[in-house]
């Protein structure tokens, strides 16, 4: 008994010594390095930021405009664009002034602002008999002629929206209604706010213009339903799409001829349509003379623009 107790004790010390063995012959973790190889490192691609200015609430305007912004992205794989929406005209036109975005689309009284800051413009958006305001009221409203808008109260999007509160008041003033006393203005922040005063009845009128017109008629066909044009304005000239003076002049060249090219495609008509926009036209500076001149005789006529 005791020869096999002193065997299995001498067994049991050689395998122990032999696992000891095998451990110590596991391969060291290998050194972590830098690696070499023949790719060269690709530098990341500028991003470039497209501000649209409030034509509808901020997820909604997103999901029109993301097709631009992936069209682009597309054409010109050197860089990365993105949409940039708002929550108002104010927060939109503090954008302007600060120059945070590359690119802008914004309204015509705000071209003008941002050529002062130093963007220009390389396109217009739409065509120009698509830009006037509508006066939208419920179809069992009393309002037949602008002298029953008389101690009436009228939602606009802001006193800077130019198609939807500027252009209409200028053509209330050319028919005979001061509207700075003869009604109450109310500023509503967006387009859509405008159209749903009219529709709840907390306003007499919302007035508008014809892209979040077209796109509330398609997204909220019951309350569209309930709703009338009743005047619109004569039409001016459409938005535009500007450029910061810093953007690479090649950019700028890339940018403005895929813009003028999407009605030629399927794709690109596809992406216009969700944008409410026929298409886009090439202009520039001198396009927009138009819009100061009209604005002067406004201010002069009917009130600042930018109210004190």
């Amino acid at each position: 008994m005791t020869r096999i107790g002193g065997f299995t004790v001498l067994f049991r010390a050689v395998l122990a010594g032999m696992l000891l063995a095998l451990a110590g012959c596991e391969p060291a973790e290998p050194t972590r390095g830098p690696v070499y190889g023949d790719a060269p490192v690709q530098p990341p691609k500028p991003v470039y930021r497209l501000a649209v200015h409030p034509l509808h609430n901020p997820a909604m305007l997103l999901r029109a405009y993301q097709p631009l912004a992936d069209s682009l992205n597309a054409a010109i794989p050197e860089a990365r664009f993105e949409i940039e929406a708002s929550r108002n005209y104010a927060e939109y036109e503090a954008k302007i002034r600060a120059r945070a975005p590359a690119f802008l689309l914004p309204n015509p009284w705000q071209t003008l602002q941002a050529m002062r800051v130093g963007y220009s413009v390389l396109a217009m958006a739409g065509d120009a008999a698509d830009f006037k305001g509508l006066f939208i009221v419920r179809r069992d409203s009393p309002i037949q002629s602008v002298g029953d808008l008389k101690g009436r109260t009228l939602a606009y999007p802001s006193p800077t929206a130019l198609a939807a509160c500027i252009m209409p008041q200028w053509y209330l003033r050319q028919q005979g209604l001061d509207v700075m006393r003869d009604t109450t203005s109310r500023y509503v922040g967006s387009q859509e706010s405008a159209i749903m005063n009219a529709y709840l009845g907390q306003t007499d009128v919302g007035v508008t213009w014809p892209p979040p017109w077209r796109a509330f008629v398609r997204t909220h066909p019951a309350e569209a339903a309930k709703l009338k044009v009743l005047w619109q304005t004569p039409p001016l000239i459409n938005n535009s799409v500007m450029a910061r003076d810093d953007v690479p002049a090649a950019l700028r060249v890339k940018v403005r001829a895929r813009l003028a090219e999407l009605h030629t495609q399927a794709p690109g008509r596809a992406l216009l349509a969700g944008m409410e926009t026929a298409r886009f036209h090439v202009a520039d500076d001198a396009d927009y003379a138009v819009v100061r001149a009209f604005i002067e005789r406004f201010e002069a006529a009917v009130r600042p623009v930018v109210q004190p």
